[in-house]
């Protein structure tokens, strides 16, 4: 049984006999071994494997000191004997209040295609929401067809694209976009956030 089976539960998964715990520093070697198990993201978004300190190297990134976010979040998501499912990387209030960014959301690929996904990220939008989210942000490769079609699926809608972003041995084409959660428009959302506006 996992260490993070005895870790308090940030919010359940309701019906599918999960749930979300907040990920610790010695929890990496965890996130290593996950990341290791379930390399597609990495190949697909970077063009090669998890590197042997991938999830070190996730857990020290942070965005430009100008990018400013008010707390940070790497979220492990666990099934009933404490396994580890999926993580999801978290920055709250990033670029301005409000606005929520998901850097990072893999789940086991043993587990796509059953709705497990849909479910871990609904309830950890609803947990946004709860904590002030008013928007969430996120960026999805283009040409990543199950990533822009579950992002879609989701109500997620892109404000603009950046090109020629370097990742890995990957030169690609980023779709940046935004969901709103009831507390403002897209419209306000851009206002605000003056980087993300169509080009």
């Amino acid at each position: 049984m996992s260490s993070l089976s005895l870790r308090p539960s940030l919010f359940d998964i309701e019906n599918a006999g999960m749930r979300a715990v907040v990920l610790e520093a010695a929890d990496v070697s965890l996130m290593q071994q996950f990341f290791h198990a379930n390399p597609g993201y990495f190949l697909t978004v970077f063009g090669h494997p998890p590197r042997t300190d991938e999830a070190q190297r996730e857990w020290d990134d942070l965005p430009p000191a100008d990018m400013t976010f008010s707390r940070r979040l790497h979220i492990g998501f666990v099934d009933g004997a404490g396994e580890l499912i999926g993580v999801a990387g978290v920055l709250a209030d990033f670029l301005c209040e409000g606005v929520w960014h998901i850097g990072l959301f893999v789940v086991a690929t043993s587990l796509h295609g059953g709705g497990v996904s849909r479910k871990i990220h609904a309830q950890l939008e609803k947990w946004m929401k709860q904590e002030g989210a008013q928007w969430v942000r996120l960026g999805v490769i283009e040409g990543n067809t199950r990533g822009e079609r579950f992002w879609e699926r989701s109500g997620y809608s892109e404000v603009r694209r950046r090109l020629g972003v370097e990742m890995g041995n990957r030169v690609n084409t980023l779709r940046v976009m935004v969901k709103t959660l009831g507390g403002g428009s897209l419209e306000a959302y851009l206002k605000l956030v003056t980087r993300d506006r169509p080009e």
